[in-house]
This record gives structure tokens, sequence and C-alpha cells, in this order.
């Protein structure tokens, strides 16, 4: 039982691992084909480019040997894909990208074939991340036309043309006649059809080519002066826009996106989230945008990017307000005085200064004050205060015994540089060295001191220094002030 408990964890465990692997790996930047030149994931051409079939993009050759895109998982040409816009809240903004795609029209009377389609096969998307988009209007064109929007029981959306002759003074475009047009409503679902009658009068009958459409292109119809149905069946499609969304079986793909969605909406607060999703139950599908502040495209991890509002110098172009940067937006605040930084920087930079001089004074005088203690530690451990009593005991030997310190003797032999050797041997080295006074001194560095016979040391120095003999060299004096006693003798030349 245990064993197929694991095996169940790892599982899961490999299979998110996968899918988290697979929100970076599918994304191939820089895609295009034909007009589309630039293809958003999760579309994209080529395997591992896309997130799912549902937007696998094929680059189809055309007769005329141009690229078209074309979603073979719907059978359509694409035209234009966009990702969803700004989203500023949730309960307000419904975060779905829009995909343009080409659409047959309902014809009637334009051809003496058949083949002519008055009730139109309806566009059927159940089961797909796409549904009706909301921007499109039915349009009819040519002489007492009846067309119709199908599947939106129980409610009835359609417009009736006339064929009137135009007089001089009349307005242009999709006013009635021999155009008309009307507007789709904003949640249609997944499937919606559009069929075509005749709509006979007292005075006119109907004649001639008639179409029917439903479309996005709608601003380009009413603004012909005479629109010709001819044309648009000749043309053999329009462009209808759709809406899309990410399935409910990739929510995991969602997840590490880091969006807020409508539940957070309280949780976050003040704090901006570079995306928000928001579930879309009418075709089970949950849709993600850049939130105010940010763009890009939410569908990549990291996607949505900062948008700097203050480089527009339309942002707090009130007098004396400057704008100010903040990540998801921006803040106007009063301009302060430019003296008041320098003022600032100033007394900053004479802290420090002053901060740096004092460090330093501490650092010295500690680095002092731990020299002379060393110092006095090594005078008393060679026997310094015995020395003194020795020199204070016997009088006029004081004049005789010179003590020197350490600084003396390190400027008379250039800081016991190798070049003043005079010699060396298993007892020490010995210094030339020049005293402040001239004298020339040999100097003698011994290498170890027997503490236990220290008295004996000192009472030698004593003794020494006092014997004044041409056959002895003079003891002149010595220093107790570093880690080996220092002897100072007369130097002789060649002796």
């Amino acid at each position: 039982m245990r064993c197929l408990l694991l095996w169940t964890h790892l599982s899961l465990l490999l299979v998110l691992i996968l899918d988290s692997t697979h929100l970076t790996a599918s994304y191939c930047p820089n895609q295009r084909c034909g007009n589309l030149t630039k293809i958003p994931y999760p579309f994209g051409i080529g395997k591992g480019c896309y997130l799912n079939g549902w937007f696998e993009i094929q680059c189809n050759n055309s007769t005329s040997g141009e690229p078209i895109p074309y979603l073979p998982k719907i059978n359509k040409d694409v035209v234009g894909i966009n990702l969803p816009t700004e989203v500023s809240d949730l309960y307000v903004d419904k975060p779905y990208g829009s995909l343009r795609i080409k659409t047959k029209i309902t014809s009637m009377g334009c051809s003496n074939n058949s083949d002519e389609i008055k009730f139109g096969e309806p566009l059927n998307f159940t089961g797909t991340p796409f549904t009706i988009g909301a921007s499109n209007t039915l349009i009819a064109l040519g002489c007492n036309n009846k067309a119709t929007l199908t599947h939106l029981e129980p409610r009835l959306v359609g417009c009736i043309t006339t064929c009137e002759p135009r007089k001089k003074g009349d307005s242009q475009g999709c006013n009635g006649n021999k155009c008309c047009q009307a507007d789709q409503p904003s949640e249609v679902g997944s499937i919606i059809g559009v069929s075509i009658e005749d709509y006979p009068t007292n005075r006119t009958r109907g004649r001639g080519c008639r179409v029917a459409f439903l479309t996005d292109e709608f601003r380009q119809v009413k603004n012909y002066i005479n629109p010709n149905p001819q044309w648009f069946y000749d043309r053999q499609y329009v462009i209808l826009q759709l809406r899309w969304v990410i399935p409910m079986t990739n929510l995991s793909f969602i997840k590490p996106l880091g969006c807020r969605d409508t539940a957070d909406r309280i949780k976050y607060g003040s704090t901006i989230a570079p995306c928000a999703c928001d579930i879309n139950y009418l075709i089970t599908g949950i849709g993600c945008g850049c939130t105010s502040g940010y763009r890009g495209n939410p569908y990549i991890l990291g996607g949505c990017k900062d948008i700097d509002e203050c480089l527009d110098k339309g942002y707090c172009s009130e007098t004396g307000l400057t704008c100010v940067n903040l990540r998801g937006g921006y803040n106007c605040v009063h301009k302060k005085d430019k003296t008041l930084p320098i003022t600032i920087g100033l007394c900053v930079g004479f802290g420090v200064l002053i901060l740096f001089g004092v460090t330093f004074w501490l650092y010295k005088f500690i680095k002092r004050r731990r020299k002379i203690n060393r110092k006095n530690k090594f005078f008393k451990r060679n026997g310094g205060l015995l020395l003194k009593q020795q020199l204070t005991s016997k009088e006029g030997s004081i004049e005789k015994t010179i003590v020197f310190n350490s600084k003396e003797l390190e400027k008379a032999t250039e800081n016991f540089s190798s070049n003043r050797v005079l010699g060396q041997g298993g007892q020490g080295t010995v210094y030339k060295g020049m005293l402040v006074n001239g004298q020339i001194v040999a100097v003698k560095r011994s290498k170890v001191v027997d503490e236990d016979k220290l008295e004996e040391f000192i009472n030698e120095v004593v003794i020494l220094s006092q014997i004044n003999h041409r056959n002895i060299v003079k003891l002149i004096g010595c220093c107790l002030e570093t880690e080996v006693p220092l002897l100072v003798y007369e130097y002789i030349s060649n002796g």
C-alpha cells in the first residue's frame, strides 16, 4: 500500500515538473506568417511552440504563393491575433484575447449555380477555447433583403433592406436602403449562423444579388457610398472576430505565471500584480491579461512589463507637479527645491569626512597604545625593571649605561636592513648603525633569551658598560623594548 502511495505521489510530481517546464520550453519568439508579423504565445508554428493543438498555426502557401496562417483544428484562415487588453477590474474588464478569421458569406441571386448558400451552415465552436466575439455586426446588402442571425433563441436579431432610388441629399452609408445592419448581442456563445430570404414590398420585389454576413469590418462597409453585394460574393469571405481563452485543462500552465484572480481582489489590496486571470464559464476557460500599469504577454512568465508613464509628458502636467514612476503605476508629487538635495549631499559628505577622520584617529591612537603596551611588556619581560634598580643602586653608572628605545635603533640601522649586517652567528646578528649624534655603533640582535638567566644578563650589562679596556669592545647601552634585547657596542672597524 505504501509503495502504491509513493508511486502515485512521484507520478503527480513528475507531471507537475513536466508541465512547468512546458511553460518556458513552448515559447518561440519572433514567429510570423504572411500578414501576421507577430504570432503571440500560446499560438505558435511548429511542434513545441504552441500551448496545445487548438493554438497550432500552420503557415500554408496560397495559389498566389503568399503564406497564409491557418488554424487546422477549426479549419479557418487567420487574419489577426490579439492578446487580452489591459485589466483594471476583473469584475468589469474580462481578459479575453481576440482572433480574426475568414468566414463564408450567405448569398441569394448572385450566381446561376444551385450551390448558393441561403441558409449558411452555422459557425460552431462548442468544445473549443473560442467563442463569437462582441465586436461583430450583421450586414445585409441588396434589394429587399431580410437577414437574420440564427441560434440566438429566444432573441431575434436581423435587419431588412429596401430598394428605393437615391435622391439628391439622401444620407449615404448603410442606412436601410440596399444596406442594413444590426448589432450582434455581446454574449452570443459558441454557435451562430446567418440566414437570408426575400422580403418583397408593395412597391418593389427582390431582385439581383443579395448577401448577408457577420463581420467586424462594419466601419468599412458603412462608409461605402454604394455597397456592392456582388463584390462581396466574388470575394467569398468576410472577417469575423472570435474571442479565445486558455482551456481549463491547462490550469497548471496558468498557476506559475503569478497572476491574481477574481477571488484575490481583496487579498491583494493595494499590491498590484502584473497580470490577472478570470474564469469564463460560458466556454469553460480562463483568460489572463496584464493589469493597469503593465504591458506585454500575460501567458509568458514575466511577460507583463511595467510601463514608465512618466515618459509621456501628458502625465502630471499640472503646474508644480512632477511625475514619479512606480511599479504598476505612477504618482504626481510637488516639485522639490533643488537646493535641498545639494544641501543634504554636502551635509552627508562632511559627515562622512568627519566620521572617517575620527575613525582614522581612533585607529592610530589604538595602534599606538598597543605598540606602547607591547614595548612595556617586552621591557618588563627582558628585565627592564631590574636594570633600573641596578643603575640607581650604583653611583655614577647611570651616565655610563645608556638605555635606548626601539625607535632610535630602528632608525640607526635603517629598520635592521640586510645591507647593514656586519655578521651572523649562533647567538644572533650584528648590524652597523649610526646614532643621531653621528656615532657609529654595532647593534647586536640576539636570537633567544633564557628568561631564567635574566638577572645574570642584566648584571653583565651593567658590569660591561663600566669596563673601559682597549682589548674589550665597549658596551655603550642596550634596548629592552623589543622581543629580544638589543645590545649596542662601540664600532671597531676591521675589528
